[in-house]
């Protein structure tokens, strides 16, 4: 292959360092109106009444957007007021917008609002959420208009619970003779992108509505405006930039309904909503909290026999994404080890928290802490090496899935081979725990992941491909660039299947979903398999055509022919040829005589084989394949006053063929990075009436720069037969075990059992003085 697996330089690398790109904060003039978002001050609580009479009239405020009259939205659930109407459900939900032309004029507007609530009971905690007598937060959680396999219990906050059933656990059981119980706590977090969400929304006098977007979803904004809002689907226009990042955080529909809520209200103005980052983190989508219980079983000698496992996600206020990140939790509940004898509920409950949106990892990454911190616990209790404990329990081609999928070798990646490659790049054999000084030890903490990706099972990606006078061809796909790299990576496809220089493929890096073909989200690590799936049926489709045309003019049989290196030429003798620039506009005979016609082509992927999941058993086939990781982390721990330094952060991937390289090495780094960062110190703190306590960067505190550790990353290569070339997911798997193997590093090093994140010194401070109390 002369491309795949090259290090090429992303298409957009250059407009982006020199600060020639835009993004939706850069799109607009100053013909734009402000949108405020005005924001409820209670966690809980009836609203009695708003007054907007003396914010109209105050100078420059064009409207004041209520919420009496609209319809209900909501991806998965239509269970949320796009603004508060009756009731407020959470801190910095909004109760108004308030349309200016200066943001001045709006703030003080917002200070002449009027409005009195009635506050009510608050919901602090998924744990809080389940008990009896709770508050229901949504007394008609059965009358929400749904998707199909989400499943509420009705006098309860659960809005969906996922059941995994597999073999027999009165068996399973009995033949454990280790049995390890834990509980674990994850709090909700925040994606902290670098762009922070923004939209703008105009509606031209013929009823378009124009929207541009930071979203990971343009296609999916489109859908909910014209499904909720009954506008026809044709009149919508979405259009997204460049995206400063988004880590699923962005794959929700928020802003771009109030801006056009805004827009509608000032008779289809201009309008642009840019989040402040303290709005980022408290009005807009958060990354899930969980509570889980774990109880796993094994054999003497460490076999693993059964599970029990109850998993409780913080959806927040509304639902949105969290039920499908429920199912995705359980769905790959057990992380990549061969268990015959499995229970597990995953339950979406209703707080009084911001809603959650994906994370990078989609619930993996949690379910991850709690069953690979439970493995540790179980290696302990058996005396057995952590990694050689992994290494037997490892799934292997021909076992069955949580959701009782058989494997083959295309559908999952080889998790012993990782473990095998990770133990020389972590010099395993050197031990676990050396001392370095008086306080200081030097600590190793391995785990393993995997990750399927639960998409509906009719997600699909077009592509357009039209080729330019010189034979140079535009790439056009619905798929959004928003980081990862992932449009240089489709016209390296292209350029392979054409055997063209990439030079010559060019990529349309906006998107419009007028005029450009969809994909269905940029999430799920599923951009390039769906996209270059469709890249390749398109490469297909303008061969085809091109062969046609050249059978024509060389007059020989379409069979005998070949496409590649700009040009049509016969097999057999590659030197009678003619050049692209020749035949890809049409072809013109010396008398003036002209056929053909500029070639257009288009291919399409929709995917393969996927089922939805039995509500009593789960077992269905949730995704296209399982790739899998091994990961280390070595820290330094102070025994004395519990602050630790990371010294190295390791990941080993089966990611299949590598497309590019320095790419895929550069999404592992990140993930990794970001897993720390989660890991070690993010988290939302709430005080008791629900008001998140750390909404700005100096309180939340993500990993900066000069702090990082030395990253590895290294791969296996088991090819996924479906993928252009083999290719496996890689944008997310690499933070996926990192939170679990800091855990396990500072739980031996500080000799307590680690099972809340954020793992600041106080946490790992707390714990011992809980295991103190516990000791006496």
């Amino acid at each position: 292959m002369h491309i795949i697996g090259k290090s090429v330089v992303r298409k957009e690398s250059k407009s982006k360092v020199t600060g020639y790109a835009h993004y939706t904060a850069d799109t607009t003039t100053g013909e734009a109106l402000f949108v405020r978002l005005v924001k409820s001050k209670h966690a809980h609580a009836n609203i009695l009444r708003i007054d907007e009479t003396k914010a109209l009239q105050h100078k420059g405020v064009r409207a004041v957007v209520l919420g009496k009259g609209l319809p209900y939205v909501g991806e998965e659930v239509r269970d949320r007021p796009p603004i508060a109407h009756t009731k407020v459900r959470y801190i910095g939900e909004i109760v108004a917008l308030i349309v200016a032309d200066s943001n001045d004029a709006a703030q003080t507007a917002e200070e002449l609002l009027v409005i009195e609530y009635e506050v009510l009971p608050v919901v602090n905690s998924p744990i809080q959420a389940m008990q009896k007598d709770a508050p229901l937060l949504h007394e008609r959680i059965n009358e929400y208009a749904k998707d199909p396999g989400i499943y509420p219990i009705t006098g309860t906050n659960i809005i969906n619970k996922t059941k995994i059933r597999k073999g027999n656990m009165e068996k399973g059981w009995s033949e454990s003779a280790v049995i390890m119980d834990a509980a674990f706590f994850l709090p909700i977090a925040d994606h902290t992108a670098m762009e922070t969400r923004s939209a703008t929304c105009e509606i031209m006098p013929d009823g378009e509505v124009l929207i541009t977007t930071s979203s990971q979803a343009p296609y999916m904004v489109k859908k909910i405006l014209s499904r909720d809002f009954h506008i026809p689907t044709g009149k919508i226009i979405v259009k997204t930039p460049f995206v400063g990042g988004g880590y699923g955080g962005k794959a929700s529909v928020q802003l771009e309904i109030f801006a056009y809520l805004a827009s509608k209200a000032v008779g289809g103005r201009l309008v642009k909503i840019v989040n402040t980052r303290e709005d980022d983190l408290l009005v807009s989508p958060v990354h899930i909290g969980l509570h889980a219980n774990v109880k796993l079983g094994c054999s003497s000698d460490g076999k693993l026999t059964a599970a029990e496992l109850e998993y409780i996600f913080d959806g927040g206020a509304y639902a949105d994404k969290s039920p499908h990140l429920t199912t995705a939790g359980a769905v790959d509940c057990t992380g990549p080890y061969k268990l015959e004898n499995l229970f597990c509920d995953s339950l979406c409950v209703y707080t009084n928290h911001p809603y959650a949106a994906p994370f990078r990892g989609f619930s993996h990454g949690e379910v991850h802490f709690a069953f690979e911190r439970t493995m540790d616990m179980m290696a302990k209790k058996l005396n057995m090496d952590p990694l050689h404990f992994r290494q037997i329990n490892a799934i292997h081609p021909g076992d069955q899935t949580p959701t009782r999928v058989v494997l083959n070798k295309s559908n999952v990646g080889n998790v012993e081979a990782c473990i095998n490659k990770l133990r020389p790049l972590f010099d395993w054999e050197k031990g676990m725990v050396k001392r370095i000084g008086e306080h200081v030890l030097r600590v190793k903490g391995v785990s393993c992941s995997w990750k399927n990706s639960t998409i509906g099972p009719d997600a699909g990606s077009g592509v357009v491909l039209t080729f330019n006078s010189d034979g140079s061809i535009n790439l056009m796909s619905g798929l959004v660039e928003i980081g990862t790299g992932t449009k240089t990576v489709l016209a390296q496809i292209l350029a392979e299947k054409l055997k063209m220089d990439i030079k010559d493929i060019h990529v349309r890096m906006t998107v419009d979903t007028q005029t450009e073909p969809e994909h269905w989200k940029t999430v799920a690590s599923r951009g390039t398999l769906m996209a270059g799936r469709a890249v390749l049926a398109a490469a297909d489709d303008a061969i085809n055509q091109i062969k046609s045309l050249g059978s024509t003019v060389m007059r020989v049989p379409v069979d005998d022919l070949e496409v590649g290196y700009k040009r049509v030429y016969l097999r057999d003798d590659p030197a009678t040829f003619l050049p692209f620039k020749e035949i890809v506009y049409g072809y013109v005979y010396p008398n003036g005589t002209a056929i053909g016609g500029q070639i257009v082509a288009r291919g399409k992927y929709i995917l393969r084989g996927l089922t939805n999941l039995d509500p009593e058993t789960g077992e269905g086939n949730p995704g296209p394949e399982w790739a899998v990781g091994a990961h280390g982390i070595e820290v330094d721990y102070n025994t004395k006053d519990f602050t630790y330094r990371i010294r190295k952060a390791i990941t080993v991937m089966d990611i299949g063929e590598i497309l590019n390289y320095k790419a895929a090495v550069g999404q592992v780094k990140g993930a990794m990075s970001m897993g720390l960062s989660w890991a070690a110190r993010e988290g939302f703190y709430f005080d008791e009436n629900g008001k998140v306590l750390n909404h700005q960067l100096r309180t939340y505190r993500p990993i900066r720069f000069g702090e990082h550790p030395e990253y590895i990353a290294d791969f296996v290569k088991t090819p996924h037969l479906e993928a252009p070339y083999g290719a496996r997911g890689a944008g997310e798997h690499g933070l996926i075990g990192i939170p679990a193997a800091l855990a396990n590093a500072l739980s031996l090093a500080a000799e307590v059992e680690l099972t809340r994140l954020p793992l600041i010194p106080e946490e790992i401070w707390r714990s011992k003085k809980e295991l103190d109390k516990h000791d006496l």
